[in-house]
């Protein structure tokens, strides 16, 4: 829950926005994990994952690892995407110039006739990008991994390290504020000392980051003469968290990373999963990731307050395949969480690879919000799979709301 507990007072505090936006995409990530071929499908993978890749959606499906599969090893899985309805990332730099430039005339001190005309000007100009900019929000994830996956028929294993994380930001600008500039503008307010300390604007920036380091085993049972795999991956969390609403008057995008906006907190977590085969064609999964509940807060940064909340979500899902053919469906059974400030969101995903050739698959799907509080996208990619050793995967994602992403993948089996 978002803690305010006063308002920035002055006018170098009055107007920020986070230093979130220019944070490096490559220090977040999309729910739990990016695989290309997985989110070329829609984001399924519960029942459809490869051997190699389990370790991410299910690690019940490193057992249906074949007898002549190698040492897998993905090096790396690289993915982003970003929802920026409004374009606030763009205007950003508008907004920028326009408080610096008011900025400089109003740390002239008394405005003389001659030069009052640019005080309107420049107010103005700052009330129009406000304008531009209230009720605005957007945000991004995006992410890393790399995996080594050891098939056998006893206990296949994988090391697994991935970070994962999303970037939330909302504008809080004050109608006051814009018809306080305006009036300055249309001459029918004169700006006196003291007046600034009346502007309350605001925005918030939120970033969490979760570096997960694990070992994955997984064993196939037979249960009542049927067989079922399970898998496990106990994993160390490491979770950082930003808070950061900077004046644009004295932002520095490299305070994002000052201690002042940034807390860590480490803990344990693990993953589950299941899966079992129905005849030859048709395979079920359940995953669970994050079985341990965790809150966290934040720094307290200029009155604001969050709290990011690590929830189990428990996915199941099918697939039904056959020499060409890879088809699934998954849906999320619990809601996706993040910064309490933020809606909660529960996916599901429906896709299919078809193998044109041995070394060439194309791939689409569709993923939605449940909840409608999250973009839905088409997703498409394709691979290539030269002498079954390199896997090049790529993937895109497309969606309402100025909504976008890729995927970039590479996996070796020797």
């Amino acid at each position: 829950m978002v803690k305010k507990t006063r308002k920035l007072s002055k006018l170098p505090r009055s107007i920020a926005f986070p230093v979130l936006f220019l944070a490096p995409l490559s220090a977040l990530a999309a729910g739990n994990y990016y695989d290309a071929r997985n989110d070329a499908m829609g984001g399924t993978g519960v029942a459809s994952s490869t051997y190699g890749t389990a370790v991410l959606a299910n690690p019940a499906l490193m057992t249906k690892a074949q007898p002549d599969d190698d040492v897998s090893i993905i090096l790396p899985a690289v993915g982003a995407q970003l929802t920026d309805k409004n374009k606030l990332i763009d205007k950003v730099d508008d907004l920028t110039d326009s408080v610096d430039n008011y900025r400089d005339i109003a740390n002239q001190g008394i405005f003389s006739l001659a030069d009052y005309p640019r005080v309107q000007s420049a107010a103005g100009d700052l009330a129009n990008q406000l304008r531009g900019i209230k009720g605005s929000k957007a945000w991004a994830t995006a992410g890393a991994a790399v995996a080594v996956t050891v098939p056998n028929e006893v206990l296949p294993f994988a090391f697994v390290a991935k970070a994962y994380g999303t970037a939330h930001v909302a504008t809080d600008i004050s109608q006051n504020d814009i018809n306080y500039l305006q009036g300055i503008a249309d001459g029918t307010r004169i700006p006196l000392p003291g007046d600034q300390s009346s502007l309350t604007s605001a925005a918030l920036g939120r970033g969490a980051i979760v570096y997960d380091y694990g070992v994955a085993v997984a064993h196939e049972f037979n249960i009542a003469g049927h067989p079922v795999s399970f898998g496990i991956t106990p994993k160390i969390q490491k979770t950082y968290l930003y808070n950061y609403s900077a004046s644009v008057y004295n932002y520095d995008k490299s305070d994002f990373t000052k201690g002042r906006y940034k807390n860590s907190n480490t803990g344990f977590n693990m993953d589950a999963g299941a899966a079992t085969d129905l005849g030859d064609n048709w395979t079920l999964g359940l995953s669970a990731q994050n079985l341990i509940a965790r809150d966290i807060d934040t720094r307290e940064v200029n009155g604001y307050k969050d709290t990011y909340q690590i929830r189990p979500v428990v996915t199941p899902g099918v697939s039904y395949h056959t020499e060409r053919l890879t088809a699934a469906l998954d849906v999320d059974a619990t809601p996706t969480k993040r910064f309490k400030t933020v809606e909660d969101s529960q996916y599901a995903g429906i896709g299919a690879e078809y193998r044109v050739l041995s070394w060439l698959q194309l791939r689409a799907g569709y993923r939605a919000d449940m909840k409608s509080n999250d973009t839905n996208v088409v997703t498409a990619g394709f691979g290539l799979s030269p002498f079954n050793k390199v896997h090049l995967d790529l993937a895109g994602m497309r969606g309402n709301d100025n909504t976008w992403g890729a995927v970039a993948q590479l996996n070796f089996t020797f």
